[in-house]
């Protein structure tokens, strides 16, 4: 054996890795903010950070395989984006009953 050959799960991060990391500091990065402005809002936070998974699912995406994983962060996405609709249909109708 040659110690020439990294392995995937040796030194090198895998893509899935990355992404975890990169969505966690991105949900920190809200929060930090958030906290700093003094202005806490859940359904901003949920929106900003469905807006970051969007961002890492496409970047982490590949154009002709489709990996495990994914499939189950998109059903995570079509959840988020039903959820973010009916925050809308709520918005809306408030602003339509005033």
């Amino acid at each position: 054996m040659s110690g020439d050959n990294v392995s995937s799960t040796g030194i090198l991060m895998r893509k899935e890795q990355i992404a975890i990391i990169a969505f966690a500091g991105w949900l920190i990065s809200i929060t930090v903010f958030m906290i700093f402005t003094q202005r806490v809002d859940f359904i901003v936070f949920f929106v900003l950070s469905l807006i970051g998974l969007l961002i890492i699912v496409e970047l982490i995406g590949l154009t002709y395989l489709q990996p495990g994983y994914l499939r189950y962060i998109l059903y995570l996405l079509a959840a988020g984006i039903a959820i973010f609709s009916a925050i809308i249909v709520v918005k809306v109708m408030v602003l339509l009953g005033e």
